[in-house]
């Protein structure tokens, strides 16, 4: 199989995890007009089915953008003919294609996400600024997948 077959798997199955972040993200803005989730006390009432929905965004959160970094972006760069060896170039050169907006955004993405798979919820309140972090940056990621989306388009013909 070419790299454009590969590539065309792999964003089938990243669109699942788009569409089912988009929808967490829609109940989580349902969520915040009724309640401040981020405040420790009411977070520890939450009911055992909205603190699904806050985890279920987190996992998709964190799926979408390991995808993109490990599975995606070395082969557009491949399919683009742009040469690379390390994922510091990689990571470098999706910059200068404008599909991430840049490189400290994306790592900052990427160390709140880990800090909150590693310390959530012994911290409650740092993984609440955490969990409110990824919820803010949902139309950065969003971005980056759909600019990664727009990028292969133009290699497909």
């Amino acid at each position: 199989m070419d790299k454009k077959q590969i590539l065309k798997k792999r964003f089938a199955k990243l669109d699942k995890h788009y569409i089912a972040l988009k929808e967490y993200k829609s109940l989580i803005d349902d969520l915040l007009i009724e309640i401040n989730i981020y405040e420790q006390f009411v977070f520890n009432t939450l009911k055992p089915e909205k603190r699904a929905i806050l985890d279920a965004y987190l996992k998709r959160f964190a799926s979408l953008q390991d995808f993109l970094g490990a599975r995606i972006f070395s082969l557009l760069l491949d399919v683009a003919g742009i040469n690379h060896t390390k994922m510091s170039e990689v990571l470098s050169n999706i910059e200068k294609e404008n599909i991430i907006d840049s490189l400290e955004n994306w790592v900052e993405l990427r160390d709140i996400r880990n800090e909150l798979e590693h310390d959530y919820p012994e911290e409650l309140q740092e993984a609440l600024d955490d969990l409110k972090f990824c919820i803010d940056n949902f139309e950065k990621l969003e971005m980056y997948y759909l600019n990664s989306l727009n990028f292969f388009e133009k290699y497909l013909k």
